[in-house]
């Protein structure tokens, strides 16, 4: 993400480091035609860096191992070469290129590698402002959404139904609620 310090009141220069355990990197995928199942990824990791000059960017990496659904076998399918192909591909990264105002939010432009493939992806993002924190510094919270194609990534298992459509859909929504701590 690119941009000055002054689009984000309070954001100062250095590096704030996300929060795993305030923050929350999810998605969901239509099943079935009729419904969406939600999932999560419990281990993640990034930081945003605003140098000096006030430009700001984002770095984050997903284990995509980590993928939580709440069904283990579903889980497990998921990590196969059927989908992220997770011994082969563990990780996913976000490395952010620009961001620019959209009304009261913004759109932050970048690289997403996912599945071994790197394509350019817009998120949504909304500012939710720095907090002095509880006695270990500033904390600034960020929401943002984006959908992509599963197919995009070269994730694309065909599972087709009798009346149409298929099991699992393409479009997935990847939802990030991210806090990040000022680093000292």
């Amino acid at each position: 993400m690119t941009t000055a310090t002054t689009t984000f009141p309070g954001l100062t220069t250095g590096t704030w480091t996300i929060d795993p355990v305030h923050s929350s990197v999810g998605f969901a995928v239509r099943h079935l035609m009729v419904s969406k199942v939600r999932g999560k990824f419990d281990t993640f990791s990034g930081r945003i860096e605003v140098d000096e000059n006030g430009t700001a960017s984002v770095h984050a990496e997903i284990d995509v191992t980590s993928i939580d659904t709440n069904n283990a076998d579903r889980d497990a399918h998921l990590r196969s070469a059927d989908f992220f192909e997770a011994e082969r591909y563990p990780t996913a990264t976000f490395t952010s290129t620009a961001v620019r105002a959209d009304g009261e939010n913004y759109v932050a432009t970048g690289d997403l590698t996912l599945h071994g493939v790197t394509r350019p992806v817009e998120l949504t993002l909304e500012f939710n402002g720095v907090n002095p924190g509880m006695g270990q510094g500033p904390v600034a919270g960020f929401e943002a959404t984006t959908v992509i194609s599963r197919k995009d990534f070269g994730i694309s298992l065909e599972m087709p139904l009798e009346g149409g459509g298929a099991v699992v859909g393409d479009k997935i929504t990847i939802t990030l609620e991210i806090e990040a701590a000022l680093q000292s």
